[in-house]
C-alpha cells in the first residue's frame, strides 16, 4: 500500500495544516479536501487511507453539520475498502457516531492529536497491506452482523478476513477455501460453535485448521464441555481490542508480536 493519505477537512483550519505537516514529515504524501462529499468525489485516484477532521463541524448548522458527509463514508467504506481515522473531541465523536457506524471507524483520537501516533497507526497498515496474498486467512463465524462486522474491521488492518453467519455457510465455505485460523461464536441457532468444531475434526480435508472460539460464554462448564475439540484458544467477546487482536498476533507470530 502507497503512503498517501486523505486528509479531510477544512483547508483552512491550523489544525488540519498541523496535521498535513505532521504526516509529511513521516513521508507521507498528503491529499487534502473539504469536509464534503462532493469533494471527496473530485479526487481521482484516491488513497486508501482516510483521516477524518471533526473539529469544524457544527450540528446546529445545516450547512456544517456534515451529516450528508458522513452517511456517504458510512456506505462507501464497505464497497470501497478504505481505511477510516477520525480526530474530534468526546462530543464530536460522539455527534458522528449516529450517522457513521463506529465499527466501521478503524480508530478514533481525541484532539488534541499526536500526530507521530496517528502516523505509527497508518505506518502499521501500509505495512501489514504491502501484499494481500501474504496475509493470513480468518474466516469469523457469528450469527450476530453487529458482532462480525466489527472484528472485521479490527482485524482487516492485518489480516484477510472472511464472514460466516452461521455454522452450515462456514462448513460449505471451508470446504472450497483455505483459511490460517477460524475465529468461532458458541452460541449459535440451528449448529451452535461446538457442533461446528466437531464437524470440523471430523472432515479430513480441513480437520487441521486451527479454531478459537470467541464467545460471550465465560462458565467453566462452557468451556470444558469444548476441551476434548482442542480449539488454540477461548478467547470472550468482553475482551479490549487490544487485548484480542494482541492474542491472535501472538498466535500467529508468537509472544512478541508486537
Amino acid at each position: 500500500m502507497e503512503k498517501r493519505v486523505l486528509l479531510i477537512g477544512a483547508q483552512k483550519s491550523f489544525m488540519v495544516n498541523a496535521i498535513a505537516k505532521g504526516l509529511e514529515k513521516e513521508r507521507y504524501e498528503v491529499v487534502q479536501c473539504e469536509f464534503s462529499k462532493e469533494a471527496v468525489l473530485a479526487i481521482e485516484n484516491r488513497p486508501q487511507l482516510y483521516v477524518l477532521y471533526l473539529g469544524d463541524i457544527d450540528p446546529a448548522d445545516p450547512e456544517k453539520n456534515g451529516v450528508e458527509m458522513l452517511k456517504y463514508l458510512n456506505d462507501a467504506i464497505d464497497t470501497e475498502r478504505f481505511f477510516l481515522y477520525e480526530v474530534g473531541n468526546s462530543g464530536e465523536l460522539e455527534y458522528t457516531s449516529k450517522f457513521l457506524s463506529k465499527i466501521k471507524v478503524t480508530e478514533t483520537y481525541l484532539r488534541p492529536l499526536d500526530v507521530k501516533m496517528l502516523s505509527d497507526d497508518l505506518e502499521t497498515v501500509v505495512k501489514n497491506n504491502e501484499s494481500e496474498d501474504l496475509k493470513k486467512k480468518i474466516l469469523v463465524v457469528d450469527d450476530d452482523g453487529t458482532m462480525l462486522r466489527m472484528i472485521k474491521t479490527w482485524l482487516s488492518v492485518k489480516y484477510r478476513v472472511y464472514m460466516a453467519s452461521s455454522g452450515a455457510m462456514a462448513l460449505s465455505f471451508l470446504q472450497s477455501n483455505a483459511v490460517d485460523l477460524v475465529l468461532l461464536d458458541y452460541m449459535m441457532p440451528n449448529m451452535d460453535g461446538p457442533q461446528v468444531l466437531k464437524s470440523i475434526r471430523t472432515k479430513d480435508e480441513i480437520k487441521e485448521i486451527p479454531v478459537m472460539f470467541l464467545t460471550s460464554k465465560s462458565d467453566k462448564e462452557s468451556v470444558v464441555s469444548v476441551a476434548a475439540l482442542k480449539p488454540e484458544k477461548y478467547l470472550l467477546k468482553t475482551m479490549p481490542k487490544a487485548k484480542l487482536i494482541h492474542a491472535i498476533d501472538e498466535f500467529f507470530y508468537g509472544p512478541y508480536a508486537d
